[in-house]
């Protein structure tokens, strides 16, 4: 069974975009199936076999989801941050303004998909 430490150690070695394959990977190898990371509260939740869940402590105090979601927007700040723009807690205020509540990470399916407060998938990206 997994433990916050051991995906603490990842995160501060393989988290980020030049990484997050190899990341996801190895959350894999830990097994973990997937994992919610949600703006509200800055607290992701890491799923695995059998039901055995991890919770996160928040990265940052909590944030209010606009109720409308803004994909243009979300999008835009998406890419600003990719671009190495923002840092993460000013994409995730950003994303919250824009109505992103979470994303998800598939280790098995390699996908990373941003849901909306209503529950409806903004995006969908491939992890390569």
């Amino acid at each position: 069974m997994f433990t916050i430490e051991q995906i603490d150690g990842l995160h501060a070695r393989l988290a980020n975009a030049e990484t997050l394959f190899e990341y996801v990977r190895a959350l894999s190898a830990l097994g973990i199936d997937k994992h919610d990371s949600y703006f509200t509260g800055g607290h992701s939740a890491y799923i695995g076999k059998h039901g055995h869940k991890v919770i996160s402590p928040p990265a940052h105090t909590a944030l209010s989801i606009a109720d409308k979601s803004d994909r243009e927007n979300f999008l835009q700040h998406l890419e600003l941050h990719e671009q190495g723009q923002t840092t993460h807690l000013e994409m995730s205020k950003n994303l919250a303004k824009s109505g992103i509540e979470k994303w998800t990470v598939d280790a098995n399916k390699l996908t990373m998909v941003f849901d909306d407060k209503a529950g409806s998938e903004m995006l969908v990206e491939r992890i390569e």
